[in-house]
């Protein structure tokens, strides 16, 4: 199926590995001009030519701190025309409701609220004046279904996600979409980490902690981050115009409920 991306622009936050760099992949495949960005060089220009490498369009890096203002300004300044904006950013730590810090709780909503409310503000003027703008926030699995030991993350993504369906009414007459995936236990650095985690607090190995989790899931594997920046792309489509406002959960059939 052609995705009518050709030529198109994009900027995909956090994208030097896991499911950002999945989702650039996915898009430069497609022919899209694509912006990386990560904070270390030496990872973003390894993750960059990585993309390039199966692309038809061109691939930036650009090393930039989404949490502050002048590294957004730095990769809007990059790509000011963007048809295309994939929000990541690193999410919070488990942990104990108990222990968490007014400061714990100010860097999560800025990294996984405010910072992608930003770039979604200084972008989608743009593409309602262009009439095409795709706006994609990875967020995650937590906010259908939470835990209070991911309560960092849940509360952040959840206002993000109140905010977006709110915008989604205001953007869809000028073909811009907003829409929500939210990853379940893909094969990606983050949930080596979990593994990790598992693996000291269990007194486990890490074959055992990677087996845990994927038995934890419906499918009984871990996603392929392949998978997930597909599904992206699709949401980027001209095809995907009349999706929005939504919540796409990819788990592998793990969520139990009916919304």
């Amino acid at each position: 199926m052609d995705l009518g991306l050709n030529g198109k622009k994009a900027i995909v936050c956090a994208s030097s590995r896991g499911l950002g760099k999945a989702c650039a992949a996915a898009l430069a495949r497609e022919g899209v001009h694509v912006v990386v960005n990560g904070r270390s060089a030496e990872s973003l220009d390894k993750a960059a030519f990585e993309i390039s490498s199966g692309a038809t369009g061109s691939v930036l890096p650009v090393v930039a701190d989404l949490n502050t203002e002048g590294g957004r300004a730095k990769l809007l300044a990059a790509c000011p025309d963007a048809d295309i904006l994939v929000n990541n950013n690193d999410g919070p730590p488990p942990g104990d409701f108990r222990y968490w810090s007014e400061a714990d709780w100010r860097a999560a909503l800025n990294a996984n609220m405010l910072v992608p409310l930003a770039m979604i503000r200084d972008l989608m003027e743009g593409m309602k004046e262009r009439r095409y703008g795709r706006i994609i926030n990875i967020t995650s699995a937590m906010v259908k279904a939470p835990r209070s030991v991911m309560g960092l993350s849940t509360a952040a993504r959840s206002g993000l996600t109140a905010m977006c369906k709110g915008l989604s009414t205001d953007l869809a007459p000028f073909n811009v979409t907003i829409n929500n995936m939210l990853p379940e236990r893909f094969d990606t650095g983050r949930q080596k980490k979990m593994a990790e985690l598992a693996m000291a607090f269990k007194k486990i190995t890490m074959e055992e902690a990677r087996a845990e989790i994927a038995e934890s899931i419906a499918a009984k594997r871990m996603g392929d981050p392949s998978e997930f920046g597909d599904a992206c792309a699709f949401l980027c489509s001209t095809q995907a115009g009349f999706i929005t406002g939504q919540n796409l959960q990819l788990d592998g059939g793990t969520y139990p409920g009916l919304i």
